[in-house]
């Protein structure tokens, strides 16, 4: 019995001083302490950080301070994924448009972009000359809002060795916020996070 509590005091012992010794991945430039833990790949963190980062600064550059008084109406087009992983781009996308609308400046259209409601507009459009449904409450043709203003971006990864022989991981979150009517970029920001860790450690 002795003999049991000795190997596994030896193997709860070793398996503390591996865990100690091991190159966890980190956050570069921070030095909160976080409860998460920290993966090389993009996390929800990642992009709550990015959306928070490029909501105070779209909101602070009066790119959305609209002349004549009103509020612009905003289309979410493509976020390009050009990195390694398998990601959901709404995930920065959603918390963005919330903001937006919340601020009060602008609407987000659900017609058009890659963020669109099929199902509601093009439902609610089927019933026009369906005798089945009473054609006063029908939508009638022309009720669409264009959009003024289009934001769209990309997420980029960049990967690289230190001189520790550790992996240093990039990621970079660029959005653009583009008149429709001229084609002129109103703002555009782009958000750095990077993470170091071993280079034994994946990043999908």
């Amino acid at each position: 019995m002795k003999n049991i509590k000795s190997i596994s005091l030896g193997l709860l012992t070793a398996t503390i001083l591996f865990t100690g010794c091991t190159n966890q991945p980190q956050i570069m430039g921070s030095n909160s302490t976080k409860t998460a833990p920290v993966t090389m790949g993009i996390d929800r963190q990642d992009f709550e950080k990015a959306a928070s980062d490029m909501v105070e600064s779209l909101l602070n550059s009066g790119a959305l301070n609209k002349k004549a008084g009103g509020r612009y109406v905003v289309m979410i087009s493509d976020i390009v994924n050009d990195t390694t992983q398998r990601i959901d781009t709404r995930m920065l996308t959603k918390k963005i448009r919330v903001a937006m609308l919340r601020s009060g400046k602008a609407v987000i259209t659900s017609a058009v972009g890659t963020e669109r409601d099929d199902t509601t507009i093009n439902a609610t459009r089927s019933a026009r000359n369906n005798s089945e449904f009473n054609q006063q409450t029908a939508i009638k043709d022309g009720q669409l809002i264009n959009a003024e203003l289009g934001l769209a971006g990309r997420i980029m990864q960049r990967a690289a060795k230190t001189a520790d022989n550790d992996q240093m991981v990039e990621y970079y979150f660029q959005l653009t916020l583009t008149n429709a009517a001229n084609g002129l970029a109103y703002w555009e920001d782009e958000v750095i996070i990077g993470k170091l860790g071993s280079n034994d450690t994946v990043t999908w």
